[in-house]
């Protein structure tokens, strides 16, 4: 594969990043979201021959702390570290010492990112998603860490 570029995403993006998106096309909510996360200048995406192949988006709405809000790579880019590129360049822009991520206990890929990029699991919440919980991972940002 060649290089993966990331950049801010623009409005011009966001119909793009919508028919990306796994969600999306059955939940018109999550098309809000991907509007809303490119308007506030929280939504980064990755680029492959200028193709759009993933985004990921970083906040600070959980406890005020550096949050993962979705990591998103199309369904044919999967398995080729693109997801990983994403996660260490919104954890490079992270303000805050912990950084929080979370996914359903379905997701096992990205249990397994998680897990080899060194976050721990600090939680869960049940019933967000019908019988599939919701698994709050934790990594500490050792550059910010007094």
């Amino acid at each position: 594969m060649t290089e993966i570029k990331i950049r801010m995403a623009q409005s011009s993006d966001i119909d793009n990043l919508v028919h990306l998106d796994t969600v999306a096309f059955r939940d018109a909510s999550r098309a809000d979201s991907i509007r809303r996360w490119v308007e506030s200048g929280e939504c980064y995406l990755a680029e492959h021959a200028e193709q759009i192949v993933g985004y990921g988006v970083l906040n600070y709405e959980f406890f005020h702390l550096g949050n993962v809000d979705m990591l998103m790579i199309h369904p044919g880019f999967r398995g080729q570290g693109i997801g990983r590129k994403l996660l260490h360049y919104l954890y490079s822009l992270c303000k805050t010492e912990k950084f929080w991520c979370t996914t359903n206990l379905s997701n096992q890929r990205m249990q397994r990112l998680l897990a080899s990029e060194g976050f721990k699991l600090s939680g869960f919440v049940d019933d967000l998603d019908e019988g599939d919980p919701e698994l709050i991972f934790i990594k500490r940002l050792e550059r910010l860490a007094r």
